[in-house]
């Protein structure tokens, strides 16, 4: 076995656990119960699952045809940096838009910082009023 086999070999495995991966996402996007634990498995592991096939794509081209695509090397790029952004996005837009949560989640941890608390109202006037304690004082 040459080190080319080896190399199309890895790159026909990636492909194959990125399919893998999005029939696991695609499984989650069905049975997760609202939008952000579905959004979850959308983003995440679509984004890995895609990936893995083109970095597997990648390197079975380069060692089978001894040719390195710039195409599937900025396909990588772009879904790298696109995919996390595009969903944070997509996601945000549905918290403001007060989609409900799943009937299971049990702490909103993204009201307090949208809506404000009494906490943090708290510490902003005696911010204001110059009673705050210094870090690291008794």
């Amino acid at each position: 076995m040459n080190v080319n086999a080896v190399g199309e070999f890895v790159g026909a495995a990636l492909i194959l656990i990125g399919s893998i991966i999005s029939v696991i996402s695609a499984i989650g996007i069905i049975r997760f119960p609202d939008v952000y634990t579905r959004a979850h498995a959308a983003t995440k592991s679509s984004t890995l699952a895609v990936l893995l096939t083109l970095i597997g794509t990648f390197l079975y081209i380069w060692f089978s045809d001894a040719f390195i695509s710039v195409r599937v090397i900025l396909g990588i790029l772009f879904v790298f940096i696109t995919a996390p952004v595009s969903g944070h996005l997509i996601i945000r837009a549905a918290y403001r838009s007060n989609v409900k949560l799943a009937d299971s989640t049990i702490e909103d941890e993204l009201k307090p910082v949208l809506h404000g608390s009494g906490q943090k109202k708290k510490q902003s006037n005696e911010h204001e009023q110059g009673t705050e304690q210094p870090q690291g004082s008794l």
